[in-house]
């Protein structure tokens, strides 16, 4: 079967393109999501122990915990640094888009760095 495609029309002179092409591969490429559904499982595990009554210090919670609390700061920290790139690349089209990226990289960031006060709270605390 052949689909007949029609050419977009190109963008109007005072519309700013939707993407602009990243010239860096990510740092974590295809293994971003799967790592993500691993966190979301630990966090699943984690919350649904929590509900039944377990104390925090408990290994059923503790353990998913830690570990999707790593997964999620690798995870946070890769979006951070693309989100980074980003802000950067739409910086010259349209400032209002950088400054969105902008601050998701901030957003990002902060969920790292919670992401590592909670694995030193369990670890340590």
């Amino acid at each position: 079967m052949d689909l007949d495609r029609q050419e977009l029309p190109p963008p109007r002179a005072n519309e700013p393109p939707q993407r602009v092409p990243e010239l860096h591969p990510p740092l974590l490429g295809d293994w971003f999501i799967y790592l993500s559904v691993i966190v979301l499982f630990c966090g699943v595990i984690g919350i649904t122990a929590l509900e039944v009554g377990n104390p925090l210090r408990s290994p059923i919670v503790s353990f998913p915990a830690i570990l999707g609390a790593a997964l999620l700061a690798f995870v946070s920290a890769d979006a951070a640094v693309r989100t980074w790139r980003s802000a950067f690349a739409w910086l010259p089209i349209s400032r209002t888009r950088a400054a969105q990226r902008a601050v998701w990289t901030v957003v990002l960031a902060c969920i790292a760095l919670g992401s590592v006060g909670l694995i030193a709270y369990l670890v340590v605390g």
